[in-house]
């Protein structure tokens, strides 16, 4: 947005046959005065230029500069910036005697690993994108759909892995480790027009997990993942001589904000192994779900000077107490938007925990029904607005054309509908009600889950809640850890809602399960639920 009109409207109230003259000051006219001026101010981002355009040239200025430090370790295994490109090129020759070139998709299926990171720099050298995915959690199937759908030629794995990687006639598998072993090939990868990387060409193809369906490719530039990863707050202070812990699923957006924000930014990247808490508590900054990080010792993670959540509700015991010793940022955003698009640290003292302000260069609006701005303080539908907005769905144009619109208040530009709801607060934050698919009837009465989980989580000793719609008539929940009581917790909620927010059954566990993505595992839990009424004595209304 051109900064005239921006510092005009956060200045001085228009008249309004005065104030409707551009395409967003007619976008606006069912607000007041005082609201136009908030819509922009609170819903516009700052504008600051990423300072790579690539995250190969990020990659690349650092493995320039600072040859010998390391890029990641894994267990034992250590690598430098240097060889970390060396092997890249290598393997890069390799695809593109394989005829990868600009535009292509490479699969990336294997486990965390030096390799992987090997991987995802070769393709992006060739000036393809990958599409990773983790052997042994991914569905066979599923391995089959994303190869086929992103037209792969090669896919990416480890050799001890090979044997587990389905592969059509037409597709050729390449073992990275066995690759990185070779003697005699290039170590400067190819540098044709074919291969040229620009900002608008895909980096990763990212498929959701596919729970309601077929998995859906969502197609992320590298303007898109740059204007997050090299601008403030979402790099989060990532640099050399500081360690970024890689505990995420490969085939989950926020690893790319792992793996690609610390080798775009110079830093060390640490793999881990079997333990997340073994790595959490080595690193400087640490991105996680608010599940993942609220099954670990925060006690002993106390180096940790940066820490950041996103993917899922964060409870607000959980960000009180990571704020107390780290800058801890609550995030939002969908994987079509870019890792995410709303960030802000928070602090225990803050009055509400939000999803904090728009990230540079991006855009959050909050919508009716109709697509038209809701006055500043009601609740609404966030659609997201800037160069955080991903290309659209892979070979999908229907549902592209569902969640993609054309932006009313940038025009010429697109907007994603995010189906989070959210709400401005008066110092311009976001405070989110969570999804849309969230807001259920119960005995006809619109309940919001996570404002019931919320309502758990504010009982003495309940660290963590969720709550799920078991049917028509009645909510259960779950709380953790197992010493929280479910009779103080049910009466925390009958203390702050309407009578018919209140479950019909708590529980309260260890640990809320996780799946393999970090997030609560609701399926299971539901599951759950059912073996319990099955076998007490709950009545259900």
């Amino acid at each position: 947005m051109p900064h005239s009109l921006r510092n005009t409207l956060s200045q001085q109230v228009f008249p309004v046959q005065t104030y409707l003259a551009s395409p967003l000051e007619k976008a606006l006219q069912g607000l007041t005065p005082q609201d136009r001026q908030r819509f922009v101010s609170f819903g516009f981002g700052p504008e600051v230029a990423p300072r790579f355009d690539t995250i190969l040239k990020g990659f690349a200025h650092f493995a320039h500069r600072q040859p010998n430090a390391i890029a990641a370790e894994c267990g034992d295994d250590r690598i430098s910036y240097s060889d970390l490109n060396t092997s890249a090129n290598r393997l890069a020759g390799q695809l593109a005697a394989e005829g990868v070139k600009r535009g292509d998709v490479v699969c990336l299926y294997l486990h965390r690993s030096i390799e992987m990171l090997v991987g995802l720099l070769a393709a992006m050298k060739v000036g393809a994108a990958y599409a990773p995915q983790h052997v042994g959690v991914a569905p066979t199937e599923a391995l089959r759909h994303i190869a086929r759908a992103t037209d792969a030629r090669v896919i990416l794995t480890l050799s001890r892995l090979v044997d587990q990687v389905p592969v059509a006639a037409d597709q050729t598998v390449i073992a990275i480790d066995t690759a990185m072993q070779g003697d005699g090939l290039p170590d400067t990868a190819p540098n044709g027009p074919q291969h040229r990387l620009r900002p608008d060409d895909r980096a990763m193809v990212l498929f959701t997990s596919g729970t309601t369906g077929v998995p859906n490719g969502v197609q992320v530039t590298h303007r898109n993942l740059c204007n997050i990863l090299q601008t403030s707050p979402g790099d989060l202070g990532m640099r050399p001589g500081l360690r970024v812990g890689q505990i995420l699923s490969i085939a989950f957006d926020m690893a790319a904000w792992e793996t690609l924000g610390a080798l775009s930014n110079g830093a060390t990247l640490v793999i881990r192994g079997k333990s997340i808490a073994e790595t959490a508590e080595k690193v400087d900054i640490l991105i996680a779900t608010p599940s993942i990080l609220n099954a670990l010792d925060a006690d002993r993670c106390h180096h940790v000077k940066v820490a950041a959540v996103a993917g899922e509700p964060c409870p607000r015991p959980l960000a009180d107490t990571w704020s107390g010793f780290c800058t801890f940022y609550n995030s939002c955003g969908p994987t079509e938007t870019t890792i995410i698009n709303t960030a802000e640290p928070h602090f225990p003292n803050k009055p509400i925990l939000s999803i904090g302000r728009p990230t540079p260069n991006n855009n959050v609006y909050v919508l009716d029904d109709d697509l038209n701005p809701l006055p500043i303080g009601q609740k609404g539908e966030m659609w997201a607005g800037g160069d955080c907005v991903t290309m659209g769905y892979l070979a999908n144009p229907e549902l592209t054309a569902d969640r993609y619109r054309d932006d009313p208040f940038r025009p010429g530009h697109k907007m994603f509908r995010t189906r989070d709801l959210g709400a401005w607060t008066e110092d311009g934050s976001l405070e989110h009600f969570g999804r849309v698919d969230d807001l259920v009837k119960i005995c006809g009465f619109r309940v919001e889950l996570d404002g019931v989980s919320a309502a758990l989580e504010a009982a003495e000793g309940c660290e963590q809640a969720v709550t799920l719609k078991y049917d028509n008539r009645n909510l259960v929940a779950f709380i953790s850890p197992a010493t929280a009581d479910p009779v103080t917790a049910t009466q925390s909620v009958t203390n702050r809602l309407p009578y018919y927010n209140k479950p019909t059954l708590v529980l309260a566990l260890d640990e809320l399960p996780r799946t393999a993505r970090g997030k609560i595992d609701k399926r299971l839990l539901l599951q759950m639920a059912a073996d319990a009424i099955a076998t007490s004595k709950v009545e259900l209304n």
